[in-house]
């Protein structure tokens, strides 16, 4: 049975739309989504999944239907028809790829300004941040200091979700330094090597770096911001998975670049609020402690106890020594 060439265009379209629709959403080639933003993200690698994977079906398609239908035959030795163009072809392949890019670029548009790329002050509360600028007597003196300046505008992605203007429910300071990722909690007074957040809740970062240009990467959030020495940098986001998630410096800053990497913990309400008084009790009982060690009224051998192990002293050499 002959199938007309129209009716098997239209067939071999169906298939080419629904392998590509598949396709876009099955790839599996994207980390676990562990925030809102990241599922907008997925959203447009989807899309341009889908297209992709259509283009090249059916670009590939046409090359090897082309080779087995008008490959030379035996014994001929003619040339080809004399085709020196197609106007219509030509602007039909030229205006596909035209709406194709004008669709993706709208969407990331949108996509980028919906996590406030183009505004990422708009949840900025420049009173809160200019008590941590420096000389603030009531600032606290033992966090890393993020001092955006007045009227500074910070890099990253800073737009609130609620579209409300409010302040996030946590506000987290990130310095990057050769080769580390330092956390502090301005509002709590506690600060670590890596972060811990509460899942369901919108976390505002401020990013800065010490020395040379970082990174911070969040894979599973699909966000990523560069420290800049001199340059303040915002992300805010809410992670809506708990899990135990990879930092990583995506800019090489070092030798030692590549170890450059740290955790970010998302906790439940309730282990998060453990975590945060097990940090609070950890700080209270340092704090306990180096105020009732006084070195004036150490005696000499309790004083010079810490030191003699890395001398090479034993204590009753010490003790002969006094």
């Amino acid at each position: 049975m002959n199938i007309p060439s129209n009716i098997t265009t239209l067939i071999a379209g169906i298939v080419l739309t629904l392998v590509s629709l598949w396709y876009g959403k099955n790839h599996g080639l994207m980390p676990v989504a562990a925030s809102e933003d990241a599922s907008r993200v997925d959203d447009i690698f989807n899309l341009m999944m889908t297209v992709a994977t259509g283009l090249f079906i059916l670009v590939q398609g046409v090359l090897i239907v082309s080779f087995f239908k008008f490959r030379r035959r035996k014994d001929d030795q003619t040339d080809g028809p004399p085709i020196e163009g197609n106007i219509p072809l030509e602007i039909l392949w030229t205006a596909i790829p035209a709406v194709i890019v004008l669709i993706i670029s709208v969407y990331s548009f949108e996509i980028y300004n919906a996590m406030g790329g183009l505004d990422p002050m708009v949840s900025h509360d420049r009173a809160k941040m200019a008590q941590m600028s420096e000389g603030d007597s009531s600032a606290p003196q033992n966090l890393i200091a993020f001092n955006p300046g007045k009227g500074a505008i910070a890099l990253g992605l800073g737009a609130t979700p609620n579209k409300q203007g409010e302040a996030p429910d946590l506000t987290v300071n990130v310095l990057g330094v050769q080769y580390a990722w330092i956390f502090s909690y301005p509002d709590l007074g506690i600060g670590g090597g890596d972060l811990h957040l509460p899942v369901g809740k919108q976390v505002r970062l401020n990013i800065s770096a010490a020395d040379v240009i970082h990174s911070f990467w969040l894979p599973e959030f699909r966000i990523k911001q560069d420290a800049i020495p001199g340059r303040d940098a915002v992300l805010t986001f809410t992670p809506n998975r708990v899990g135990e998630y990879p930092i990583i410096c995506a800019e090489l800053c070092g030798s030692y670049h590549g170890g450059m990497v740290t955790k970010l913990y998302v906790h439940s309400t309730e282990d998060y609020q453990a975590w945060l008084q097990s940090q609070q009790i950890a700080t209270t009982d340092d704090l306990k402690e180096a105020i009732a060690i006084n070195p004036a009224q150490l005696s000499d051998s309790e004083f010079l106890a810490p030191y003699a192990g890395e001398i090479g002293i034993d204590s009753q050499t010490l003790q002969q020594i006094q």
